[in-house]
């Protein structure tokens, strides 16, 4: 029972800070049992000790034992995939890669776990819950096949010094989409008029690589009004103009600020983390990106970490909000679980809010909650002493938000595998198309694979 080895990313410690006991809940106490987890190795060490601390404290209230290992992302998905292929799982894991909890539910591989939802279920946003609602083809239904217990939204990182030095005021950003963006154009014009040539304004992922290329595009599609494309029946909509229309410009403005310069050239083979990696050495001046992990990774360097400036989403080119696509960490349960009623039990335990609370506080907060009334009735998430945690609490907690498109049809989850909207990308940057034709192309691809997930309609 125990870790293996961590990421290199950040290794310095932090003292845990106390923030209030934890509740106490009955636990149910039959014959003690012992249960098999595999947990997701955090980016921060906090995050492995504010785990470890969880269990602890659920060992010594119940009476059960959890056999866990915590592993690294990349192994832990090979893992996932071979357990479930042979059938030889654990007891409970996370939904790493996200998407998996739709994939699995599609193929009735995965519990449903409404029992366990049912009791906070009050207390969840709308979009945790549409995360963890998956169709199940076997059964033709839809249930609860994971437990959400963290939400995960893009915010934008920006240093402010490389703003300021190209004589430009963090205070004049636009406030709508494409304007926002383009002052950051206007960011790398004036660091090449003062000499700095290896700064670009925009680290947008427009690789084919990773899961942060399509961050990106969904953020562009549901910005333009394309929010609709799959609706919560598991449909495609890409005969709605609207849809499309919002596809093509936000395969346009990523490819041509690509093509214009204003992002690394390497950027078209980035990995999930070369975005961050030039961030943090200052070659892009702004990365729209997945969690604050991006601060969390200075937070020892104090100046630093106080020159990013986190902010939320521009307001749409209407002038209307936009809602964040939100990510939700889930616990899930294969079928072949053999202690499922401990797996059920620690989930249960660990969905307090309390109990939340106190394990995504460890962790630094680089994780925000699934509940909104844990950041209302704890000062410590809305704590103007730390901008970057109000920024992303605000915008991905008590903000608009949406679910992934894939949780609506895992088709969604295939054309992310395949990286159409990203291969189109490729297509107008370097293979010479114009966004319409590559939009045409990506469309059709997109239609074929839908039709493979056919939704039984109610």
């Amino acid at each position: 029972m125990g870790s293996l080895s961590r990421r290199s990313v950040i290794r310095a410690s932090l003292g845990l800070a106390a923030s209030g006991s934890l509740a106490r809940p009955h636990i149910a106490r039959a014959a003690a049992t012992t249960a098999t987890v595999w947990w997701i190795q955090g980016f921060v060490q906090e995050e492995d000790i504010a785990f470890r601390k969880t269990v602890t404290e659920y060992q010594k209230i119940s009476g059960n034992t959890l056999d866990f290992s915590i592993i690294p992302f990349a192994p832990m998905r090979q893992k996932i995939v071979s357990a479930v292929t042979s059938g030889l799982v654990p007891d409970l894991f996370q939904n790493t890669p996200g998407e998996i909890i739709a994939l699995y539910a599609w193929d009735n591989k995965l519990l449903d776990l409404s029992d366990v939802i049912e009791t906070q279920r009050k207390e969840y946003t709308e979009t945790a819950l549409l995360s963890a609602y998956c169709y199940n083809s076997i059964e033709k239904r839809r249930g609860y096949y994971g437990v959400p217990y963290t939400t995960g939204v893009l915010p934008n990182h920006i240093w402010r010094s490389l703003v300021e030095k190209a004589g430009c005021k963090i205070e004049d950003i636009p406030k709508t989409w494409d304007a926002y963006y383009d002052f950051f154009k206007d960011v790398q014009k004036g660091l090449r008029a003062r000499g700095e040539r290896k700064v670009y304004g925009l680290g947008f992922q427009v690789t084919t690589n990773g899961v942060d290329p399509m961050n990106l595009f969904n953020y562009f599609l549901i910005a333009n009004g394309g929010q609709n494309i799959v609706s919560k029946d598991g449909r495609l909509h890409l005969d709605d103009p609207a849809v499309r229309e919002a596809a093509i410009k936000a395969l346009t403005y990523p490819a041509m600020a690509y093509k214009e310069g204003y992002v690394p050239p390497g950027a078209i083979n980035w990995n999930d983390a070369d975005d961050n990696n030039a961030f943090h050495a200052k070659q892009i001046v702004m990365d729209l990106d997945g969690t604050i992990s991006t601060e969390v990774a200075v937070i020892h360097n104090e100046d630093e970490y106080k020159d990013i400036v986190t902010m939320g989403l521009p307001l749409g080119n209407d002038g209307k909000p936009v809602p964040s696509q939100a990510g939700n960490a889930c616990g899930l349960i294969p079928k072949g679980a053999k202690n499922v009623e401990v797996a059920k039990d620690f989930l249960r335990y660990f969905i307090q809010p309390a109990v939340s609370n106190e394990y995504l506080k460890t962790g630094l907060g680089r994780n925000i909650p699934a509940m909104p009334s844990i950041a209302k009735n704890d000062p410590w998430w809305l704590d103007p002493a730390d901008q970057h945690r109000v920024a992303y609490v605000t915008q991905g907690l008590l903000g608009p938000t949406i679910p992934n498109f894939w949780v609506f049809n895992p088709a969604y989850a295939q054309v992310q595998n395949e990286h159409v909207w990203s291969v189109a990308w490729t297509d107008v940057m370097t293979g010479g198309m114009t966004p319409q034709a590559a939009a045409e192309k990506a469309f059709k691809r997109v239609e074929e694979i839908f039709a493979r997930y056919p939704v039984a309609q109610s």
